[in-house]
This record gives structure tokens, sequence and C-alpha cells, in this order.
């Protein structure tokens, strides 16, 4: 990435991926798929030139900027997510009640919660994210950043404690590691 005067910003494309440019939605592929964003919303101008991609935003002042730094780093993680993928690790903690996680399709299901007999349920965002259950961990995986932190996020926002001492009754699915790549 390099910066041209003070508004232009380009992003270089790497050999594996391919990226087009339709009106406004920008589609970013690479080995582990293919990544689509809007852009219409945001004030900026996104060219692709000699395998590079130049944004310009409208005006210059701080706003401005911020938004081009905004636009450079979705699409720079669009391309790391199709080259390498995102991978978050949930670990599921209980005092009590031994907390179950099961994946039906694109839900997941926290059974045992606190000993309620309903389980909760939490959605899978995106159509390449999946979701395992690896023993006392919940790994979940895509090449989109913006899927698979919303998919962490609904799971860990799911067991969220109400009504009680959250420092005291620390049971629920929590966020502990954020990494680029799957295994």
């Amino acid at each position: 990435m390099s910066t041209n005067g003070d508004t232009i910003v380009a992003v270089d494309i790497p050999a594996a991926v391919t990226i087009t440019k339709e009106e406004n939605t920008i589609t970013v592929k690479g080995k582990l798929g293919t990544l689509k964003k809007d852009f219409t919303r945001m004030p900026t101008t996104i060219n692709i030139e000699d395998n590079r991609l130049i944004i310009k935003p409208y005006g210059t002042r701080k706003k401005d900027l911020s938004i081009r730094n905004t636009a450079r780093s979705i699409i720079a993680n669009m391309i790391k997510g199709v080259e390498n993928g995102f991978t978050y690790k949930l670990k599921i903690v209980y005092a009590h009640f031994p907390i179950s996680v099961k994946t039906r399709g694109k839900e997941i299901y926290i059974e045992n919660y606190f000993g309620e007999r309903s389980p909760r349920v939490s959605r899978v965002v995106g159509d390449d994210t999946k979701v395992n259950v690896v023993g006392e961990d919940v790994v979940v995986e895509g090449p989109s950043l913006e899927d698979v932190s919303q998919t962490a996020a609904n799971i860990e926002f799911s067991t969220k404690v109400k009504g009680k001492d959250q420092r005291v009754f620390l049971d629920g699915l929590y966020i502990y590691s954020r990494e680029d790549g799957m295994s």
C-alpha cells in the first residue's frame, strides 16, 4: 500500500487475487472463494489501474481521509480473506451446568446454559462461514472478516448473563483468539 500526495491511496493487488469492479461493487476472487462489497454509500472513487486499486476521496477534510482509510482497510481485509481466511476461537466456560454446543445448518444451539431447558440459538452469518466444536473450543472460520467476526459476536452475545452479577456468574462462551488464516 502506498500513498500518492495527501489524498490518493493505492492498494497493491497480489498475483493470486483477481479484483473486478462493476459500478460501485468490488469483487475479490482468490483460492478461498469470492467476496463482494458495495461501496455506493462510501464517498470515494475506486479505480483499478496497473495491478493496483486506487482509492480517492471526494474531499480533503479529515473526515474524507478517514473514509478513504476505511475503504482501504475493507479492501485489504477482503484480499487477505480470499488468500488466507480468518479464524476466531471461543472458549466454553461453565461452573455447575455443563454447556453443550451443537451446530445445525446455519444455527448454533447452546444447550443447558445455567440449566435452562430450551437451547439458546445463535445465527451463522455468511455462506462460507464454518463453525466447528472442538472439545472446549468453538472455532469459527471463513474468508470474510465481517461474517466471521459477526458470527463469533452472535455466539458470545447469546450467552450474555442477564439479571445476575456478571462478575460472579461467568458461564458462557467467550472469544479468546482472533487469527489470520484457516486450519
